[in-house]
C-alpha cells in the first residue's frame, strides 16, 4: 500500500492536481451564451430579469436583484439599509474581507464578533456582547455552506432594532428548518463565482422580501438612476433622472443567460456536494487525521467548502505541514480563511490583534479546505481520503516541510 508521503519520497497519490472547487460548463451553457451574443441585447435586456425571476424562486424569495459580483451585491445591501458614517455592523470574524470590507465602502465600521469552535458559524452570544447604540446591523456568514442560527440571531436583531444579513455567498441550495437559504434575513447577498454552486464568471444576487429595499439596489446598481436603457426604450423615451449616488454594479445578459442555464443543474449539483461529503464524513470519522466540522440539527447543508480541522497530535504535523503534504499529493488544498481583523489593513486602521476573536484565530491555525465540487469523479473523490490517509501513516511528519 502507498503510504509514504509524496515529499519524503514516496509516490503521490494523483499524478495531476486536484483543484479545491472548479466551476461546470456544458454545451446548453455555452448556446444560451452564444443565442445571447446573437441577439439585440448583451447588457439590461431581457435575461437579466428571467435569471432574477428564477433566482427568486429557487431561493424563496419574492425579490431577486442581479449584480456584477458577490462583493458588489454586500455593497449593495449596506446601501440599501442606510449603512453611513458612525454606524457599527457586526461581522464574524472568519470569513472573506468582503463581508467586512462593505461595511467600510459606506463608511460604517465593522465590528468582529467570534464563531462557534465545532462549526465556525458566527457566535450569537459574542453577537450580543458586541452591540452598542451604534450597531445597526449584523452579517450572519453561512460559512462553508451550512446557515447560521437564524432563530437566534433575529431574536437579538429584533431586541435591539437591528437588521440582519445574511451573506449567503456560500449557501445557495441549503435551508434552515425548512426554508430555502435567501428568505431567512432581511436581504441576502449571493455569489456566482466560478467555484460557488453555480456561476456567470463574476457576478452575485441579492435577495429579499421587500419590494422597496429591491427597488433601492436595483437604482443602487445602475449610477443611481431610476431607469435603464430597456426600460427607457421601452417607454418610447430618453428621459432618465439620478436620484442617488450609485455604482455600476449591473449584471450583463450574457452572464444572466449563463446563470440562467447554471440555475436549472443547482439540485443535481447541490445533491452531489452531498454526496461526496457524505463519503468524506465516513473516512474520516472517528480517530483521523482530520477532524470535519459539526453540522447543527434542523440545517441543510449546501457545501460550497468541505472544511476540516488537522488534528496536530494525531497528523504528527502542523496545518501548514499538512497543507504542503497534500498539495504535493496531489490534492489541491486551500484555507478559508484568514481572521479578517487580521488582516494588515485592519490591524493598521482599527488596531485589531490577536486575541480579540480566540476561537476564529485558533481555527485559522488548524482548518483547511478539501476539494469538493460535482464534477469530482469518484476516483477523484478516493485518492482524496487515500491523500488525508496518507498523513495518519506519516503520524511522525518527519521529513514534512513547514
Amino acid at each position: 500500500m502507498n503510504t509514504r508521503l509524496a515529499l519524503q519520497g514516496g509516490m503521490p497519490v494523483r499524478e495531476t492536481l486536484l483543484p479545491y472547487g472548479r466551476q461546470s460548463v456544458d454545451e446548453a451553457d455555452i448556446a444560451a451564451v452564444v443565442e445571447v451574443l446573437r441577439s439585440d441585447w448583451l447588457t439590461t435586456g431581457p435575461q437579466v430579469g428571467a435569471f432574477e425571476a428564477a433566482f427568486a424562486a429557487a431561493a424563496g424569495a419574492r425579490e431577486a436583484v442581479a449584480v456584477s459580483s458577490g462583493t458588489a451585491a454586500l455593497h449593495a445591501v449596506m446601501a440599501a439599509i442606510g449603512i453611513g458614517p458612525g454606524d457599527e455592523v457586526i461581522v464574524p470574524a472568519m470569513t472573506f474581507a468582503a463581508s467586512a470590507n462593505c461595511v467600510l465602502f459606506q463608511g460604517g465600521t465593522p465590528v468582529f464578533a467570534d464563531v462557534q469552535p465545532d462549526t465556525l458559524l458566527v457566535d450569537p452570544q459574542d453577537v450580543a456582547s458586541k452591540i452598542t447604540p451604534r450597531t445597526r446591523a449584523v452579517v450572519a456568514v453561512d460559512y462553508a455552506g451550512q446557515p447560521c442560527d437564524y432563530d437566534a440571531l433575529h431574536a437579538l436583531a429584533d431586541r435591539h432594532g437591528l437588521t440582519l444579513v445574511a451573506d449567503a455567498c456560500h449557501s445557495l441550495g441549503a435551508s434552515y428548518q425548512g426554508r430555502p437559504v435567501g428568505a431567512l434575513a432581511a436581504l441576502s447577498a449571493f455569489s456566482l463565482h466560478p467555484v460557488k454552486p453555480i456561476t456567470t464568471g463574476e457576478g452575485g444576487m441579492v435577495t429579499t422580501n421587500d419590494p422597496a429595499l429591491a427597488a433601492r439596489l436595483r437604482v443602487f446598481r445602475n449610477h443611481g438612476i431610476t431607469s435603464d436603457h430597456r426600460q427607457r426604450e421601452l417607454q418610447g423615451s430618453w428621459y432618465y433622472e439620478m436620484v442617488d449616488l450609485g455604482y455600476n454594479y449591473r449584471l450583463t445578459d450574457i452572464q444572466s443567460a449563463l446563470g440562467l442555464s447554471q440555475l436549472r443543474k443547482l439540485p443535481g449539483w447541490v445533491a452531489r456536494r452531498r454526496e461526496i461529503a457524505r463519503q468524506y464524513d465516513a473516512a474520516f470519522a472517528g480517530q483521523a487525521p482530520v477532524q470535519p466540522l459539526a453540522i447543527r440539527p434542523g440545517r441543510v447543508h449546501a457545501y460550497h467548502l468541505y472544511v476540516v480541522r488537522v488534528n496536530c497530535r494525531e497528523a504528527g504535523m502542523s496545518r501548514d505541514q499538512a497543507f504542503a503534504a497534500l498539495r504535493a499529493e496531489g490534492i489541491g488544498v486551500n484555507v478559508h480563511y484568514i481572521p479578517v481583523h487580521l488582516h494588515p489593513y485592519y490591524r493598521r486602521r482599527f488596531g485589531t490583534a490577536p486575541g480579540l476573536c480566540p476561537a476564529a484565530e485558533a481555527a485559522y491555525a488548524q482548518i483547511m479546505t478539501l476539494p469538493l465540487f460535482p464534477t469530482m469523479s469518484q476516483a477523484d473523490v478516493l485518492s482524496v481520503v487515500a491523500g488525508v490517509g496518507k498523513l495518519g501513516a506519516n503520524g511522525s511528519g518527519a521529513g514534512v516541510a513547514s
